[in-house]
């Protein structure tokens, strides 16, 4: 029976490290996202801030 068992601490240890493997990609593309996320509000921001301008200004109109 020992041979059995050693079989599946052996693909236990397998199922673990496609896990382990399979959280690492998760959060690289989670980073990834961020950093897409971050220099698209970057890009947005002159646009936003003469929205805002403009909406300070008709305000005072």
């Amino acid at each position: 029976m020992a041979v059995k068992r050693k079989a599946k601490r052996k693909a236990a240890k397998k199922t673990a490290a496609k896990r382990t493997t399979k959280r690492k990609a998760t959060k690289r593309k989670a980073k990834r996202k961020a950093t897409k996320r971050k220099a698209k509000a970057k890009a947005a921001a002159p646009a936003k801030k003469k929205r805002r301008k403009a909406r300070r200004k008709k305000k005072a109109a």
